[in-house]
């Protein structure tokens, strides 16, 4: 069927902020059936309270999940974690693919989930609605992306096609609304319900308006940031609006502020892309972490979200990095699949 946390600062100093920025951390989240909760500890695997915050200065800036989907986030990854855990390895080809796709399209790779609660990467699933595939693809979303569809020809099957044609079609819906939750809302129940549920709430925000959605949707989008959770051991940028992003930049630009335009002198810049890891970076730089933030803020967010990064770094460290360019990548993405093993 078509359907459908940790904001993780890099603090100067030894604090951590907790909680999503507009909720303290006495906030109670309430489920679809209102019944409250509040931080409940540990799943029976071993996760812990999606509110409980241990500082670590050599992990990226920690997104907290929203209160108001904690007791649905916390259920779903009990019932879950498992089977999702051993997608982490068989889907690992799959998940490449999207990671290019996505990429190549200017598209956080983490929308990569919105596929496994799609269809379990199934190629060939077909919904009661009539989408196909492991994006779930409808019928005319396909023909408008240049998907053939006919007789026994049907490209929503192909992962690499769909994948193609779901970027083009996520880019769009961003395009439209600016929010990741509301694209996440907009791919499960269309376009022309949701703007209509914008209009009755007379809000863009997905927390203020989900109540005029149907219920497959609500769950949808807390499906995608609870799969993002157990993939990426935490939320990121598209598990939050664009009210809560835009919140979060200021609060972070707060925390680390640039450095002083005169700490630039004998510095250089080159342009990379991919999923280099700050703190590995300086590890191999024998550079303090600190003043590797200050010349570069936002560096492991901006790579993140699947943009190309200006670094910046004193002439010798720069030829340093490029002579160990593909060794600092290759341990990046180690430490990445680490944390994501660890959940």
């Amino acid at each position: 069927m078509r359907k459908f946390l940790l904001l993780q600062f890099k603090p100067v100093a030894s604090f951590v902020l907790t909680g999503v920025l507009f909720f303290s951390l006495m906030s109670f989240a309430t489920d679809d059936k209102n019944k409250p909760t509040g931080s409940s500890g540990k799943t029976e695997k071993g996760f812990s309270s999606l509110f409980a915050n241990s500082f670590d200065p050599s992990k990226p800036y920690i997104f907290q999940v929203n209160p108001k989907a904690i007791s649905f986030v916390e259920e779903y990854i009990k019932r879950n974690e498992e089977e999702l855990e051993k997608m982490k390895s068989w889907g690992k080809p799959y998940f490449d693919l999207y990671d290019r796709v996505l990429a190549q399209n200017h598209l956080p790779v983490e929308l990569k989930y919105l596929s496994v609660i799609e269809s379990h990467l199934r190629s060939g699933l077909i919904s009661g609605a009539g989408a196909v595939g492991p994006w779930q693809l409808m019928r005319d979303e396909a023909k408008r992306y240049n998907l053939k569809v006919a007789g026994k020809v049907d490209e929503r099957k192909d992962f690499a096609l769909s994948t193609a044609a779901a970027a083009k079609l996520l880019k769009s819906l961003y395009a439209e609304f600016g929010d990741w939750l509301l694209v996440i809302a907009a791919y499960n129940c269309g376009v022309g319900r949701l703007k209509q549920a914008i209009k009755k709430a007379d809000s863009k925000d997905f927390w203020e308006l989900q109540s005029y959605l149907p219920l497959e949707t609500r769950n949808h989008v807390k499906k995608f940031i609870a799969t993002h959770y157990i993939f990426e051991g935490g939320g990121g940028w598209t598990t939050m609006t664009a009210k809560e992003t835009e919140a979060h930049k200021s609060t972070m630009a707060a925390l680390l502020p640039p450095a002083p335009d005169s700490s630039f002198a004998g510095t250089e810049t080159t342009e990379i892309s991919g999923r280099f890891n700050s703190s590995v970076i300086a590890k191999y730089l024998s550079l303090d972490l600190v003043r590797f933030n200050q010349l570069n803020p936002l560096f492991d967010k901006q790579l993140a979200e699947g943009k190309k990064v200006q670094l910046r770094l004193s002439a010798d460290n720069m030829r340093s990095f490029k002579e160990n360019k593909q060794k600092i990548l290759q341990e990046s993405v180690q430490l990445l699949f680490a944390s994501s093993a660890k959940i």
